[in-house]
């Protein structure tokens, strides 16, 4: 089994004519689930038996991951969210001052940084935004120099007028302020039906756990697609409860109807649900279960060697 820890394969999914890698950053560790989590108990989530081995453990254990997604489109090569990042000082010690080889792997994808086209950021949180820049010379530059940096303008505005801490004013700093200064971050106004920001690639609306959440649409053609979560879920767990949130959704109510709906319009249904969180095998399909849902994983049909 192909596990985050691995720096050395590379797992991949075809979505019709479009290849979606995964791209390892690190496994988060065991204290992640209660703190992100907390009504998923591990009573709870031990009576979830389809959870187990890959997304919890026998005791109940949330198994949760940071990584992104890469893949090429009408010759545009994409890479949705960018982590935690290198050397980022961070108030929460699990993302403090990494040292991962996110970068190489990344390249051994074939995605060196200065091939990137676009970066989509699902919303604007520490562990999405990370890798957006890297230190060179003393200071934070973007680390994919080629790209465009795209968010929603309501993702962009409200944390443009929210009261920030320190903690997220640094990562403002740091990964995102130098992005906007390089001319690389574009705002896209999205409508209620998504928008469509390169061929077979659209942004979704799905807010709350930020106000200008999106989750990302691949369609590859011959009727394939997939949907690249974000954080409107953060774990399997929620399919068979999908009024657990995150301690850190904005707008809880709000993040649980964006759940519940995008598990919906996914349920019994060909298309391909990837979690940005989800640990390997990371992918699957929506099945109804019950009055609620759960995931029948999907393992990677590719995987090469990083070098």
């Amino acid at each position: 089994m192909t596990t985050a820890t691995d720096p050395h394969t590379l797992p991949s999914w075809t979505v019709g004519g479009i290849t979606v890698h995964r791209v390892d950053e690190l496994p988060l560790p065991p204290a992640t689930g209660p703190w992100l989590l907390p009504d998923a108990t591990p009573q709870l989530v031990t009576e979830e038996a389809w959870l187990r081995p890959h997304f919890a453990d026998a005791d109940g254990v949330l198994r949760i991951d940071s990584h992104s997604f890469a893949f090429s489109t009408g010759g545009l090569r994409v890479v949705v969210d960018t982590g935690i990042g290198n050397g980022k000082q961070r108030a929460n010690p699990a993302w403090h001052d990494l040292d991962t080889g996110y970068l190489d792997r990344l390249t051994a994808a074939g995605f060196p940084p200065d091939s990137v086209d676009l970066v989509l950021l699902t919303h604007l949180h520490t562990d999405h935004v990370g890798w957006n820049t890297r230190a060179e010379g003393g200071r934070w530059v973007p680390t994919f120099p080629r790209a465009r940096y795209l968010v929603s303008r309501v993702e962009r505005d409200f944390w443009a007028a929210y009261d920030m801490d320190e903690p997220r004013r640094q990562m403002f700093r740091d990964s995102v302020d130098p992005v906007a200064e390089a001319g690389l971050l574009d705002v896209v106004d999205v409508g209620d039906d998504g928008a469509q920001v390169a061929p077979g690639v659209w942004l979704l609306p799905t807010p709350g756990h930020t106000p200008g959440h999106l989750a990302v649409r691949v369609d590859g053609g011959n009727g394939a697609s997939a949907l690249i979560s974000g954080d409107c879920v953060h774990h399997p767990v929620q399919f068979a409860h999908p009024a657990i949130g995150s301690c850190v959704d904005i707008d809880p109510p709000l993040a649980e109807r964006s759940r519940r709906t995008l598990l919906a319009s996914l349920a019994d249904t060909d298309t391909l649900l990837m979690g940005t969180h989800f640990a390997p095998p990371t992918a699957g399909r929506v099945v109804t279960r019950g009055g609620a849902y759960r995931l029948s994983p999907v393992g990677p049909d590719h995987r090469t060697n990083a070098t």
